[in-house]
């Protein structure tokens, strides 16, 4: 089919800034979609109907769509496929019909103006997302180009770094860049009292590694069990750190986390990257409270809490490309349900203390195959004068992939 969709980006400088390529794609348009902001900044001789993008925006889908073999153009603020709305057109809209001529990106600006390798620099974006995200990212020795929500961002993440120990954290604030109105305002995250700014910046965050803060979490498996608020119901940490190496996450991919305590196996999972997802399901209101406050402290708000009890909780969920079942291994049908629901090439990773639990694995695994492991954490501990080994309760540990 004909390219007849044209996604352009474009800059503060607005229509003076595009290439020729652009400019003629806006003169043959039919139609040209776009922020209202954007659609300003088009000449008044251009012929084109302007159409703002719909309040859902997902009502612009079936708008395009209908539009469909006629010549349409799409405005987009700077790379329309870096946190912009061509990665999301390209999700509804096969590539050979559409054409994609992106502008520097507002983190490309960004990176300029400061003088930051942009292959050193972590390119987030709390736009339409929950700012929590960014616990996730400071660490010391970070540098954080933000592509802000609103005008009320950069005071949001001034406080979120001083929860984090971050006090001396360096932030900078770049309004409307590449255009007449670019301002910039800098501080630290101790004493940030800058008025609210432009609802169109980027927020650039260095964390200062001369000043670390007293705990640092990695994204690693394994952090220390004081990381998580719980009432004992926990996967201790060197526990912890072996059980996700057996359900090793991958980009993208979607865990159940079946009795999920405090939800530290969900969270840790996805800190382990942007894009992995988990699914707790708890039975325990107080647990729920638990796993809600702590998926926010520890940077993944996006966790999705179910609220209920395996296996009825799991109908009707999404399937799963690992499941970890932390809690109600001895329950009726909870394997089952989630050995059903997984994904061919899945894994099944459940823990075991008690020995009643411990025999149910054994016999699952004598039907489904797998690989038991038992874990036995010694740590040292004062006697006396001395120092002797306290040993936790042994864990069993079960692991298996389902066939493709």
């Amino acid at each position: 089919m004909t390219r007849w969709l044209t996604i352009i980006g474009i800059g503060e400088d607005g229509y003076s800034g595009l290439g020729q390529n652009a400019r003629d794609a806006l003169a043959c348009a039919g139609t040209v979609f776009g922020g209202k902001r954007h659609l300003e900044m088009l000449p008044a001789g251009l012929t084109a109907k302007r159409a703002a993008w719909p309040v859902p925006f997902s009502d612009t889908y079936e708008q395009l769509l209908a539009l469909r073999g006629q010549p349409v153009a799409a405005l987009a603020s700077g790379d329309p496929m870096h946190f912009g709305v061509g990665a999301t057109l390209t999700r509804y809209i096969a590539l050979d019909e559409m054409r994609i001529i992106p502008a520097p990106s507002s983190f490309s600006l960004a990176a300029a103006a400061l003088g930051w390798p942009m292959q050193e620099t972590q390119l987030l974006s709390v736009h339409g997302r929950p700012v929590q995200t960014l616990f996730k990212a400071f660490s010391p020795a970070a540098k954080l180009l933000i592509l802000s929500n609103d005008g009320d961002t950069p005071a949001q993440v001034a406080r979120m770094l001083r929860e984090s120990g971050y006090d001396r954290a360096q932030l900078t604030v770049l309004e409307h860049l590449g255009g007449a109105l670019e301002r910039r305002t800098a501080g630290t995250a101790d004493c940030w009292d800058h008025p609210r700014c432009a609802d169109l910046n980027v927020l650039a965050v260095d964390c200062n590694k001369a000043n670390p803060p007293a705990q640092v979490h990695s994204t690693l498996a394994g952090l220390t069990d004081d990381a998580f608020e719980h009432d004992g119901q926990l996967t201790k940490r060197h526990v912890r750190a072996v059980t996700l190496a057996h359900l090793a996450p991958l980009p993208g991919e979607l865990l159940w986390d079946v009795g999920a305590g405090c939800g530290s196996i969900g969270i840790e999972w996805m800190r382990a990257h942007n894009s992995c997802r988990t699914l707790a399901i708890e039975a325990s209101e107080r647990r729920q409270e638990l796993i809600l406050r702590n998926s926010l402290v520890l940077g993944v708000p996006d966790l999705q809490l179910v609220r209920g009890e395996a296996p009825a909780a799991l109908q009707g969920l999404a399937e799963p490309d690992a499941v970890f079942v932390g809690g109600g291994v001895t329950d009726a049908g909870v394997m089952d349900a989630c050995w059903e629901s997984l994904k061919p090439g899945g894994r099944l990773v459940a823990n075991a203390v008690t020995i009643q639990s411990e025999m149910a694995l054994v016999t699952w695994r004598a039907s489904y195959g797998g690989e038991l492991t038992k874990l036995l954490v010694s740590q040292a501990q004062p006697l006396g004068g001395f120092d002797t080994w306290r040993s936790a309760l042994p864990v069993t540990i079960y692991a298996a992939r389902k066939p493709v």
